[in-house]
């Protein structure tokens, strides 16, 4: 279908929220219908999703360029798991754990992105990510090294479901409440904040807006997510190795941002679904994934740099979203209009202007006074 054709269509039809019903009914009737493979590669889509959604609000609302969320992603997934081996903990109460210490380790990271910003700032957050690398790899004696360690099963009784399918109702029901938060707070005053620094960190401060606060809020959000979605992919495997947090995992998460588009709640869940498919499509041909992946992530930055929500923005009627830069849009509609500046009284049209001066002179003043 061409892309006029595809305009002149109505927005109920093919408009953003109409897509993600039908994507949320396709998602609530998987597990009727699916085995326990497409379960599970359904569960690892929901568990990115979560992943993605709050490394968006990071990246594309707050325009901090960060590479920890793998080991964000990481230490939620290692607080969950080793308070229940450790301590003996329900998952019920350990996920919380996991959840907060990352959340914990995520807001620390404002306290350098205060000083830093661009590319320093991503190589500080790269730093930290390999060094929470080093330490799940190393520190036997807590995090059982590189073979990493089983996880007890989540268990759902008194619940008359199984723990696949328990599991995946749980991340379902967690990636929309994500999702939906998500969307609200780029329409509030704390998106609107992000947005402003993302804009002009000083433009920021000098309407008021502080800067610790809101990026700390930023990164402790993005945190909060990872560490969701650690805690739930550790109930998924039953298993908790450091090869899972490793630096493809941060790679991959980006390019999800970057192809579904940075600004974007809808691109965090078109690319999040998009790579997951392709990935599992190619699970059997394992030296040819990265490849792939390589590829994919080339041509959509050479082809849609803005990512697939800014096409379909384009092409699709209903596909509009706040707070999204005017110069992704590319579109005169949607840019923020110039201020026009106000007519200059005829009295002072003749007035001359003081050597260096943006202001009449006092002359010019007294005769627009008298007229």
């Amino acid at each position: 279908m061409s892309s006029l054709a595809l305009a002149n269509l109505p927005a109920w039809l093919v408009g953003r929220r109409t897509l993600g019903c039908a994507a949320l009914a396709a998602m609530i009737v998987l597990p009727f219908f699916a085995n326990p493979y497409w379960l599970f590669v359904g569960n690892t889509l929901l568990i990115y999703v979560i992943l993605t959604t709050g490394l968006n609000l990071l990246v594309g609302f707050a325009g901090q360029l960060a590479f920890a969320n793998a080991a964000m992603f990481g230490i939620g997934a290692y607080g969950t798991g080793l308070t229940q081996v450790d301590f003996g903990f329900p998952f019920w109460l350990a996920a919380p754990c996991g959840m907060f210490l990352a959340a914990g380790f995520g807001t620390v990271l404002a306290f350098p992105a205060l000083r830093l910003s661009g590319l320093y700032l991503g190589l500080a957050t790269l730093a930290f990510a390999q060094i929470a690398q080093w330490v799940f790899m190393h520190w036997e004696a807590v995090t059982f090294g590189a073979g990493g360690f089983k996880v007890p099963p989540v268990s759902f009784a008194p619940l008359p479901v199984s723990n696949e399918i328990g599991l995946y109702c749980l991340t379902l029901l967690i990636a929309v409440v994500v999702v939906l938060l998500a969307a609200n707070i780029v329409r509030s005053r704390l998106g609107r904040a992000f947005v402003a620094i993302r804009d002009g960190a000083v433009a920021a401060e000098s309407i008021g807006i502080d800067l610790l606060r809101y990026k700390a809020l930023a990164f402790g959000l993005s945190g909060l997510t990872a560490g969701i979605a650690g805690a739930l992919y550790s109930g998924l495997l039953n298993f908790v190795a450091p090869e899972s947090f490793d630096l493809f995992q941060m790679m991959l998460q980006k390019a999800m941002i970057v192809v579904g588009g940075l600004g974007s709640i809808a691109g965090s869940v078109i690319g999040a679904t998009l790579l997951t498919l392709v990935l599992e499509a190619l699970r059997g041909v394992k030296s040819w994934q990265e490849i792939a992946f390589g590829a994919l992530l080339l041509g959509f930055v050479i082809l849609i740099p803005n990512g697939l929500a800014d096409f379909l923005r384009r092409r699709v009627p209903g596909w509009r979203e706040p707070l999204i830069h005017p110069a992704l849009s590319g579109d005169a509609d949607d840019a923020i209009a110039e201020p026009v500046p106000a007519p200059i009284p005829a009295a002072l049209q003749g007035g001359t202007l003081a050597p260096g001066s943006l202001a009449p002179t006092s002359a010019a003043l007294e005769g627009a006074a008298r007229q």
